[in-house]
């Protein structure tokens, strides 16, 4: 395990700046930040429109919780991030996502028995996160689906996580203790 790059900042130790993050977090998520918003205080004013974006997407979104749940993991496998996945897979399973699914995101393998949203959104996450585009044939279809507006939500979403993705990442977060970690991926 890599060792942490930042340790968690003492409440006793905020700054206003961050004071009034934690605030405007524990008013839109009723709750103290943790995990990738621990990292984001740094940068309190990032912590808050972050937040607010998030919790737009997570709550208020044109893609459906599941059909959400499911892009997350898609864009944890590809970060191998694995506080995401082991926040947001228990999540997609309760929501309906099929643990066959899952598993085969979990070993970076295209899931079998996709609904046309699910390989809509499984195609649309990995074209744009791993080619950097997303072909016309794609786009239309995620188009015909989800509509303008979809399409945007969904590039926020790839956008959103892998923002949170990368802050971890860039950082070495530690894990819960019971976090099982993603497979590796072949080189």
């Amino acid at each position: 395990m890599s060792t942490p790059r930042f340790e968690d900042i003492s409440p006793d130790t905020y700054t206003p700046e961050q004071l009034a993050a934690v605030d405007f977090f524990r008013e839109t998520r009723g709750r103290e930040p943790d995990g990738p918003f621990k990292v984001l205080l740094r940068s309190p004013e990032v912590l808050k429109r972050a937040q607010y974006l998030g919790a737009f997407l997570r709550y208020d979104c044109s893609i459906s919780g599941p059909l959400s749940e499911f892009a997350i993991l898609v864009i944890a496998r590809v970060w191998s991030n694995d506080y995401e996945w082991y926040v947001h897979a228990p999540i997609a399973l309760k929501s309906g996502v099929a643990p066959a699914i899952v598993e085969a995101i979990a070993n970076n393998e295209r899931p079998e028995g996709l609904s046309a949203e699910q390989a809509a959104i499984y195609d649309f996450s990995r074209e744009l996160m791993l080619v950097r585009k997303v072909s016309d044939a794609t786009y239309a279809r995620a188009q015909a689906l989800f509509g303008d507006r979809g399409i945007i939500d969904l590039v926020a979403i790839n956008g959103y996580y892998s923002l949170l993705a990368m802050a971890m990442n860039t950082v070495q977060m530690r894990n819960p203790k019971d976090a099982v970690p993603l497979p590796p991926l072949a080189p």
